[in-house]
């Protein structure tokens, strides 16, 4: 499924976002826009100028994969052609949310983002080093995601207590995708 273009120039500026940024865990029941889910899957991982990508990674090894969960299944984020490929049909919000420690905030968000990482890819070049490297990454990432939200008139939190083996079954992710990362992304009730 191909997403709109992403733009470019925002109405907020960023500091503004860094000074809206905060974690939010309540979520109204209402959908995102396929524009905002756009922007937010390129603002993680989007592919920009001489095919980087909008968070820095060590020796462009980009090991890290992007999966997004709605209420209609699970996709999983292509940043070179900006689409999403169908993973898995259905709605299983619900079971993330007993994986991630049954924070109910990760079942009422209208969607969570979940950061994964392929650790080889970065090990490969940098041995025992990788996993820094791979975790830094991952704080670049979710960073580009909450200021996102915020520039996007959205809210999220950063959710990293989950059984990842749970996260790992519920979303079929591969073998070699470690989850790092889920962040619930809506609007606020507040």
């Amino acid at each position: 499924m191909r997403l709109s273009a992403p733009r470019k120039k925002g109405e907020v500026s960023l500091e503004e976002t860094l000074e809206k940024r905060r974690s939010h865990r309540s979520y109204a029941p209402k959908e995102l826009r396929s524009d905002q889910i756009s922007q937010l899957l390129w603002a993680a991982q989007g592919v920009v100028e001489r095919g980087l990508r909008t968070a820095p990674s060590a020796g462009a090894t980009y090991p890290l994969e992007i999966y997004l969960v709605t209420n209609r299944g699970v996709y999983h984020y292509r940043p070179q052609s900006h689409e999403l490929e169908p993973a898995l049909e259905g709605d299983v919000r619900s079971q993330l949310c007993q994986a991630c420690l049954n924070q109910e905030w990760v079942e009422q968000a209208p969607i969570s983002i979940i950061v994964t990482a392929v650790y080889q890819r970065t090990a490969t070049g940098y041995g025992s080093r990788a996993t820094r490297y791979v975790h830094i990454e991952v704080g670049h990432v979710a960073q580009n995601i909450h200021l996102q939200a915020v520039a996007l008139g959205l809210c999220s939190v950063p959710v990293g207590a989950f059984h990842d083996e749970q996260v790992r079954k519920v979303l079929s992710l591969p073998e070699s995708h470690q989850p790092l990362y889920v962040v619930p992304v809506g609007y606020s009730t507040e």
